[in-house]
């Protein structure tokens, strides 16, 4: 069984984190330096964004019959989520075998769970032909497992805001720094709009390296225009659909994968490829309408349920200006889970005044994850209607007992959002 053995992986070091390239540099080199032999790799660093942009991306690759290269985490539901190869999920055979092989290269040294997939990823990555490959960061950049392939294509760094700041540093400029790092010599850099803390340190990396870099706001501009965007630079002024991801902040990870798509290839996609593949992203748990299973039946004719997977303050108030602008014809409330790396009231505190009542969850199966009862006291302080309920099932068993119709946004965590879309099938 591919759990087993993924649990298995996760004992070969005695820590879930330890950043560091010096391991996975050494099981590459044993397994005949598989990054080496991939096809043009994009990747891509941020706090925000990664998972939305690496879905533009590919989407707007395969509109023009491009295979895709993606390595993704966390994954959802199933581990082959995180490795897809030249457009297709791995099966779980397949899986075990490849990783059996990188566990045998490995010899029972140290090393951790996410540099085995890694190297896993780019193993299978490596032996199968594709037109291009996304790599995302899975913490940072700098030291991050990824941060192996010596020459991209072109580099991109989505929003960069607090977050992860016990492995990353506690201010924004060692944050970015981190994230930063993934510039190489003279090798492009498109580049979200940035505080200008993190911005100083991005363009100090880019000059450093002598790489090309195009700034949003500054190189190029996405705006909403009626029911579309409009992405603009020096050379072009396209309109386009709005991305299919639901919420304003999704225009700007389209606009960032656009430019890196003209960075790399100028007008050459084509404006109706472009169009068709931002009507075609598929990224679930982000701002995500559940329309069926045994959660959506339990609501009462005429509620809505949501599921978002963003957990840090800059998600949080991203989430907050959709509520505003959006969601402003209903009650909201709330179910939310988190873990007890992240920045809890950081979350809560744009979030606070926009629930009508808020019920928490322990996250199952997760060793960090904060405590329902703990979670309710401290959403509590922040003056929110709330209580701990059992499951998410039973949370919002409790809540349809609010005046609606109602909108219920499951919210928090990915990992949260992984244990709904299993158990809502």
């Amino acid at each position: 069984m591919i759990d087993a053995v993924l649990e298995r992986l996760t004992r070969l070091h005695p820590k879930a984190i330890d950043l560091s390239l010096d391991r996975v540099r050494r099981l590459l080199e044993r397994l005949g330096n598989p990054e080496r032999r991939l096809p043009p790799v994009i990747h891509i660093a941020g706090t925000n964004g990664k998972g939305s942009t690496t879905a533009t991306l590919r989407a707007i690759f395969e509109a023009v019959g491009q295979s895709v290269h993606a390595y993704t985490s966390p994954h959802l539901v199933r581990f082959a989520e995180r490795v897809r190869v030249a457009g297709r999920l791995p099966t779980d055979e397949g899986l075990i075998a490849l990783l059996a092989e990188v566990e045998a290269a490995n010899g029972g040294a140290p090393i951790t769970f996410f540099e085995v997939t890694t190297a896993a990823a780019l193993l299978a990555f490596s032996r199968t032909p594709a037109d291009v490959c996304l790599l995302e960061t899975g913490l940072g950049g700098r030291l991050d497992a990824t941060n192996v392939v010596e020459r991209p294509a072109l580099t991109i760094l989505t929003p960069i805001a607090l977050d992860h700041q016990g492995f990353l540093g506690d201010t924004i400029e060692a944050i970015a720094a981190e994230k930063a790092a993934i510039i190489k010599p003279s090798v492009p850099c498109v580049s979200a709009a940035q505080d200008p803390q993190a911005m100083a340190v991005i363009a100090a990396r880019a000059a450093a390296c002598a790489a090309p870099l195009a700034v949003e706001g500054r190189d190029f501009h996405v705006e909403a225009e009626g029911d579309g965007l409009i992405f603009r630079n020096p050379f072009y002024h396209w309109r386009l659909p709005r991305p299919s991801l639901p919420g304003a902040f999704q225009l700007g990870n389209a606009g960032l994968a656009v430019a890196a798509v003209e960075t790399l290839f100028g007008d050459a996609i084509g404006l109706p490829a472009l169009a068709h593949a931002l009507t075609r992203i598929e990224w679930p748990a982000r701002l995500q309408r559940l329309s069926k299973g045994p959660l959506v039946e339990a609501l009462p004719a005429g509620w809505e349920l949501f599921l978002d997977g963003g957990h840090n303050p800059h998600a949080a108030e991203a989430l907050a200006r959709h509520i505003d602008t959006a969601w402003n014809d209903r009650p909201l409330l709330a179910v939310m889970g988190m873990l007890n790396t992240k920045d809890l009231d950081g979350y809560l505190r744009p979030l606070a005044r926009r629930f009508a009542a808020l019920r928490t969850v322990t996250i199952p199966g997760e060793a960090n994850a904060i405590a329902a009862e703990t979670l309710a006291a401290r959403a509590a302080a922040h003056g929110l209607d709330t209580r701990p309920a059992a499951s998410v099932a039973a949370a919002l068993a409790e809540l349809v007992g609010h005046q609606g119709p109602a909108r219920v946004l499951i919210c928090g965590s990915l990992y949260l959002a992984g244990t709904v879309l299993r158990e809502n099938g």
